[in-house]
C-alpha cells in the first residue's frame, strides 16, 4: 500500500496538472471504486460536472482533492490505486476506472485501480479537511505536527513500538515498508514495549521515520512493481536504498548479518537479528 512519500508524490504531481482545471465530463468506468457514494455512479458523476479544482492536499496516506466550492473528492489509493494524467487520445491504460476530462481539452485524469481497495468519493465541506478522516493524526511532514507530544502518547501505549507506528491516528503516514526502515536506522526491534522506550529512544525512532521518508521522497517513492507510479507512469526508485524491508538474507548493509523475515500482524517485519536484537521479559509485546 503506498505510504507518506508515495502520496506525496501523486500530489505532487497532481497539483501541477489539475490545480484550477475545470471538470467538464466525468465517465464511470466501473461502479466499485465509487462504492461509498450511495446514490450512484451516474450521480457521482454529475455532480462533479462543473466543479474546479485547487491545490491538491494529503494528510498521512490520505489524499483529497479540493474544490473551489469548499467541498472535495476524496481519494484513497488502496493497494494498487493510481492517478494518471494523459491526453484524452492516448489508449487507456489496463484497470482504469474513472475519467475526467476538463473543458481546457487538456489532459485527462484518470483514476487507475487494479485491485479496487481504493476509491473516490464526494466529500461535501471537506475542502480543508475531509469529515470522514479528522480522525487521523498528523504526519511528520506537517507544520502542525508535534514531535514532543507524539513521543508522549507513544510512550503511555501499552504495545510494541512497531504497532504503534504504524497506528495512523498516533502518527499519520507509516507503513510497513518506512516503520521497519525506521527502526532498523534506530537499532529498535519491532516488539520492543513501547512503555520501555525512554524519551530519547522514542524520539529516535520517530526522527528516523521522519528522515527515511524524506528521503524516500527525493526519490520518487518506493515502488516495487507497476502498481505504484506517478501521474506520468514514472516508477519511484528509494527501493533500491532499502536496508532491511525486503531484503531476507541479504547482509546488513551496517553490520553483515543476513536480515531476517518474521511474522507480524498477519504481515511481514525486517529486521537486523544483530543490530536489532530481540527484548526480553516486560520490554517486549508480541
Amino acid at each position: 500500500m503506498p505510504e507518506l512519500p508515495e502520496v506525496e508524490v501523486v500530489r505532487r504531481g497532481l497539483a501541477d496538472g489539475i490545480l484550477g482545471r475545470r471538470i467538464a465530463d466525468v465517465q464511470v468506468l466501473h461502479p466499485r471504486p465509487v462504492r461509498r457514494h450511495l446514490p450512484g455512479p451516474a450521480d457521482f458523476a454529475a455532480r462533479l460536472v462543473g466543479r474546479t479544482f485547487t491545490e491538491p492536499r494529503r494528510r498521512g496516506k490520505y489524499l483529497w482533492l479540493p474544490f473551489a466550492d469548499g467541498d472535495a473528492l476524496l481519494a484513497h489509493l488502496g493497494m494498487s490505486g493510481q492517478f494518471r494524467l494523459d491526453r484524452p487520445e492516448a489508449t487507456l491504460v489496463p484497470n482504469t476506472r474513472v475519467l475526467f476530462s476538463f473543458d481546457d481539452g487538456g489532459t485527462q485524469l484518470r483514476f487507475v485501480d487494479q485491485r479496487m481497495f481504493g476509491g473516490l468519493s464526494l466529500s461535501p465541506e471537506g475542502a480543508e479537511l475531509p469529515p470522514e478522516i479528522a480522525h487521523i493524526g498528523r504526519d511528520p511532514f506537517d507544520p502542525e505536527f508535534d514531535l514532543a507530544e507524539a513521543v508522549s502518547r507513544m510512550r503511555r501505549k501499552r504495545t510494541n513500538i512497531k504497532r504503534a507506528l504504524l497506528d495512523q491516528q498516533l502518527v499519520a503516514g507509516i507503513g510497513n515498508i518506512y516503520a521497519d526502515e525506521a527502526l532498523w536506522r534506530a537499532r529498535t526491534h519491532y516488539a520492543r514495549a513501547t512503555a520501555s522506550l525512554s524519551r530519547a529512544k522514542a524520539t529516535e525512532v520517530l526522527t528516523a521515520a521522519t528522515e527515511v521518508m524524506r528521503t524516500a521522497l527525493g526519490q520518487g517513492g518506493t515502488s516495487f512493481d507497476a502498481l505504484y507510479v506517478n501521474v506520468n507512469g514514472a516508477s519511484g526508485y528509494f527501493d533500491r536504498s532499502l536496508a532491511v524491508y525486503g531484503q531476507e538474507g541479504r547482509p546488513c548493509p551496517r553490520c553483515g548479518a543476513p536480515v531476517r523475515r518474521e511474522p507480524f500482524m498477519n504481515r511481514s517485519a525486517f529486521r537486523c537479528p544483530r543490530c536489532q536484537r530481540t527484548p526480553y521479559g516486560s520490554a517486549y509485546l508480541p
